[in-house]
């Protein structure tokens, strides 16, 4: 059994830096993605067991995705922070990532509990 606990949000201001972690075993693929009230879960970040990284365009340059596997842990840093990063974040992991498109929320079966991300102007 896959059990993820993602810790490290919190609220802070326009520009400012939160890490968000992800505690737990994983499959080759692990990923962040967020959902903002009203809107659609959406892939933030992914890499996988060889440390290829993914980004969504709205996050590149600013969010770096890392994992250290001795703990089992998956890491968001997130930079520059913006009111549109508002959000629930999640971390899945997958065993398949069919396309190479480990950004699609369809391809995770493990998802954590969420952690909140607040950013007020």
């Amino acid at each position: 059994q896959v059990q993820l606990v993602e810790s490290g949000g919190g609220s802070v201001q326009t520009g400012g830096s939160l890490r968000l972690s992800c505690a737990g075993s994983k499959y080759y693929y692990m990923g962040w993605f967020r959902q903002a009230p009203g809107k659609e879960r959406e892939g933030v970040a992914a890499i996988n067991g060889a440390g290829t990284t993914t980004y969504a365009d709205s996050v590149k340059g600013r969010f770096t995705i890392s994992q250290d596997n001795a703990k089992n842990t998956l890491y968001l840093q997130m930079n520059s922070l913006k009111p549109e990063d508002t959000a629930m974040y999640y971390c899945a992991t997958t065993a398949y990532c069919s396309g190479g498109n480990c950004l699609n929320q369809y391809h995770y079966n493990y998802w954590g509990q969420g952690t909140q991300v607040t950013v007020s102007s």
